[in-house]
């Protein structure tokens, strides 16, 4: 393991317990990758998204504001989770997240891809888990049309206008290079579909609470297959 990724398994594995918490360990890994690393351009994103739901917190109506943000210390734990137990090869570590940290060196690939591609392994496999493990802490349960339901896809707004935004930085080269096919990248990350991927995250919680144990391994096992399958086709090189 290199003296970076040694540092980042601490970082990892800090404690969190609030939105600061989380924001504190997001900041504390930016500024410890460089921007030619594919994980700086992740972390960079999703750090500005909890930012931005850790802000609303005072300036949004929401139906139940203690969950929503439960759901996003919970949330960021399972990408702190993923990434040590990726980068010390643990046995079980998620393949969907293995995709994304083992193309984090690629030169080939744009920055906007490895943002994708984690957003790919976070929200397609994890945010289901989260949505359970956060309903179960606080004695709720994930129903469509419920009041927290609503709140979560609130965030849609937030998250669609954050990466609109930061396209601006993100459709280079990993290197700050100029994309020759700038179309060819936005069409490979446009097929992610962050709202779709969000409500079908949404139903896969409601099944995980409705199934046995058993059932639910395998049927995690089987999302992080598919994930994995998306997030290969997301960090394929285009330069």
């Amino acid at each position: 393991m290199t003296e970076l990724d040694q540092k980042l398994v601490a970082l990892a594995s800090t404690p969190v317990h609030t939105i600061p918490d989380v924001v504190a360990v997001f900041e504390a890994i930016e500024n410890t990758v460089p921007t030619t690393d594919g994980l700086h351009w992740f972390n960079w994103l999703y750090l500005a998204v909890t930012k931005s739901v850790g802000a609303s917190m005072s300036t949004r109506q929401w139906n139940n504001p203690a969950w929503l943000e439960r759901l996003d210390i919970v949330f960021g734990g399972l990408y702190l989770k993923g990434l040590r137990e990726c980068l010390r090869h643990d046995t079980g570590a998620p393949r969907c997240w293995h995709v994304f940290v083992n193309s984090r060196h690629d030169g080939r690939l744009a920055r906007i891809q490895f943002a994708m591609a984690g957003m790919n392994a976070h929200i397609n496999h994890d945010l289901s888990a989260a949505v359970v493990e956060t309903c179960r802490q606080m004695g709720l349960h994930p129903a469509h049309g419920s009041d927290i339901h609503s709140d979560f896809t609130q965030v849609n707004e937030l998250l669609e206008n954050l990466i609109d935004t930061a396209k601006r930085q993100l459709l280079v080269g990993l290197l700050g290079n100029v994309i020759p096919e700038i179309g060819k990248v936005e069409d490979q990350v446009a097929g992610l579909g962050i709202v779709a991927s969000r409500e079908l995250a949404w139903t896969n919680a409601e099944i995980l609470w409705h199934v046995p144990s058993g059932l639910r391994d395998r049927f995690l096992a089987g999302l992080d297959r598919t994930t994995a399958l998306v997030g290969k086709n997301l960090v394929t090189p285009i330069l």
